[in-house]
């Protein structure tokens, strides 16, 4: 059996917990041997690490006692779904809820505040799913409690969040600093709030939390790669985005805690959630009321501050001024719908994620009813409101961007046919389209600044950014499949447009360009509305036509009709628009495959006509690479690059 086979029967074993056969496979062998064995790694994790994980004592303690295992070698594992880098194995079992295991790690000296990748202990583990014995028995060992991982969330604050109050309780009476703030400006209480666990809420203002302001919304500014913060929200504010109603009236009663303008604007934000989320048009009629005359009826007066402008995509819709216009609401609950939009981006702001998250939610329950005008009104309006907002490439934007996408092929495919709630598909239109594919090739512009910005030894990850590439393609897919109808001024714009993402020479991760995307299947988006396939020639013939560099080189030095060949199958027609603008059929990539070699299933003839695109000076390159040995300094310099691709 070779040695990876006895690191896999070791491993395996260990994770399910077979001591016997563990002991089968390292009773005989030597010290060094089984040291070696016992810190491989197999997906990620070691041996102990995985009987750790899986809570299997007996193995454990064999790994431990017998086998030397390294108690504080780190390990991938997984925990509902989400991969844990870096997790020592006292973080596993403690993660996992094993306290035999927790006291046989401790007791053979494991560290009790080591940490994972992210910076999480063993005890913010246990606080996560409520171990409490394990928390207990960690603090007693000198586990601290104020190591808070990465994002700056404490043991406090993740307990809270996850409504354990046992623990909560047990470590604000170790002293725990409940007003500490994370990385983001949130507190024990913003978490809280969030989850609805209203006995925490009174335990953490039992010990003198106050209602500070988190730093959550942020603004990019483009020019020197940075963010600032926009406003801040309150934990009676989180709990008004939440819906959780039963925070939201405890906190209002606070007078020391909440102020006035707070009350009120918790009161009319829930009352949006109510609309949106919750649907109870009724129930937020009247929490709106309550805010009016908490408005005008109080001791102190707090008018609604001046709207300066409306909304277009809001249907230009005012914010209703006085409790009259508030009842002749239900009679428009289209109008009560746009009022909520309005309302939660007057109190949380443009930044916020659940400014525009609604606002999306809210058009596509238009493109449900076929409205679809609505719907772009709105989505436009949200995907502006992001990319002014957010830094490039954010994954919101990228949402959004997607979302279009997905739109305009569901109505490409669908257009003139009845929907499901008896209305008619209609086209969709060059402009909104244009607009959208544009906003797209401006994220694709700001997201490679941000990343030029990086330093050459900082994080380059440029996952976002070949999505974005992706999705533009895609958009200027559907444009193209438009060009047949539009006039000659906008078929100029198509290609204006498409010409300023050509020339920004992007190179994805794997340095493709946009014209080997366009010519790759791995560009497809998995949508439910596959309005476009890829490789597309449409989108090739488009590039091309404004100057895309058809034989420029990705990593694997393939050109797009490279790419083209490993389509499986390759179309035809995409072949013949890369061979028409001067690619070479003949052409070599870094493995010293052509074209026609890629070609799977597929004969070459089927395709092209190959005489036709073979031409003498291709020949003679050939012949001279084949048997001109050393021909580089032999023939002219401009020639020695064109050689060596044949």
């Amino acid at each position: 059996m070779q040695e990876m086979d006895f690191k896999n029967v070791i491993y395996n074993a260990a994770r399910d917990g077979k001591l016997r056969r563990l002991k089968v496979f390292l009773d005989h062998r030597t010290r060094d041997e089984v040291l070696m064995l016992v810190a491989a790694k197999t997906n990620g994790a070691t041996p102990l690490v995985m009987a750790c994980r899986n809570g299997h004592y007996d193995v454990a303690e064999y790994l431990i006692e017998r086998c030397s295992a390294d108690i504080e070698q780190p390990g991938s594992v997984v925990f509902d779904g989400e991969t844990i880098e870096g997790a020592p194995p006292l973080w596993c079992a403690a993660a996992a809820g094993h306290l035999p295991v927790v006291r046989l790690l401790v007791r053979h000296g494991a560290g009790v505040n080591s940490t994972t990748r992210t910076n999480s202990t063993p005890l913010r583990a246990a606080c996560f799913d409520g171990h409490f014995e394990i928390v207990e028995f960690l603090v007693e060992h000198g586990a601290d409690i104020e190591v808070a991982n990465r994002h700056g969330h404490t043991c406090l604050m993740i307990a809270c969040y996850k409504g354990h109050f046992r623990i909560a309780k047990f470590l604000l009476s170790l002293g725990a600093n409940v007003n500490r703030k994370s990385v983001k400006g949130n507190t024990a209480l913003h978490d809280c709030a969030e989850s609805g666990s209203l006995e925490i809420l009174k335990l953490l203002i039992k010990h003198g939390a106050k209602m500070d302001v988190d730093a959550y919304g942020t603004v990019f500014n483009y020019s020197t790669a940075s963010s600032l913060s926009l406003y801040g929200m309150t934990p009676i504010l989180a709990a008004s985005v939440t819906g959780h109603t039963h925070i939201v009236e405890y906190l209002i009663k606070l007078q020391d805690l909440v102020s006035h303008s707070e009350r009120v604007n918790a009161l009319e934000l829930l009352g949006a959630t109510y609309v949106d989320k919750k649907r109870d048009m009724i129930g937020a009629l009247d929490l709106w009321k309550r805010a009016m005359d908490d408005r005008y009826n109080g001791f102190v007066k707090l008018p609604k501050p001046a709207q300066l402008a409306t909304v277009a995509a809001y249907d230009n819709v005012r914010e209703i001024l006085d409790s009259s216009g508030l009842d002749d609401l239900l009679a428009d609950p289209d109008e009560m719908r746009m009022q909520a939009l309005a309302i939660r981006e007057r109190i949380l702001g443009p930044a916020h994620p659940d400014t525009s998250y609604y606002i999306r939610y809210r058009g596509a329950v238009y493109a449900d009813a076929g409205k679809f005008n609505r719907c772009v009104a709105l989505w436009m309006y949200a995907l502006d409101m992001q990319q002014r907002i957010l830094e490039p490439l954010n994954p919101m934007t990228q949402s959004s961007l997607f979302s279009f996408s997905e739109l305009f092929s569901f109505m490409m495919g669908e257009q003139g046919r009845t929907s499901s709630r008896g209305r008619r598909v209609p086209p969709v239109g060059y402009a909104d389209l244009a607009s959208v594919f544009r906003k797209s090739i401006a994220e694709v512009e700001g997201g490679i600044a941000m990343l030029d910005k990086i330093p050459a030894s900082g994080d380059k990850d440029a996952t976002h950014l070949h999505r974005v590439m992706v999705i533009s393609l895609h958009l200027a897919c559907l444009l193209t499949r438009l060009m047949a109808d539009l006039s000659k001024e906008q078929c100029h714009e198509i290609h204006l447009a498409v010409y300023r993402l050509s020339k920004l020479n992007v190179r994805d991760r794997l340095g493709c360009t946009v014209l080997h995307l366009a010519c790759s299947r791995e560009s497809s988006l998995v949508g439910r509305y596959p309005a476009c396939q890829f490789p597309s020639a449409s989108v090739a013939q488009a590039l091309l036509t404004v100057g895309a560099e058809v034989d420029a080189r990705d990593e694997s030095g393939n050109a797009p009709l490279h790419l083209a060949g490993l389509a499986r199958p390759c179309p035809p027609a995409l072949a013949r628009t890369l061979l028409d603008h001067g690619a070479h059929l003949d052409a070599v990539n870094a493995a010293g495959q052509t074209f026609q070699q890629l070609l799977k299933g597929q004969s070459l003839h089927e395709i092209v006509n190959p005489v036709r695109y073979t031409t003498l000076k291709c020949l003679a390159a050939r012949v001279v690479k084949e048997k001109m040995i050393g021909y580089v300094g032999r023939v002219p310099a401009s020639l020695e690059s064109f050689v060596q691709q044949h």
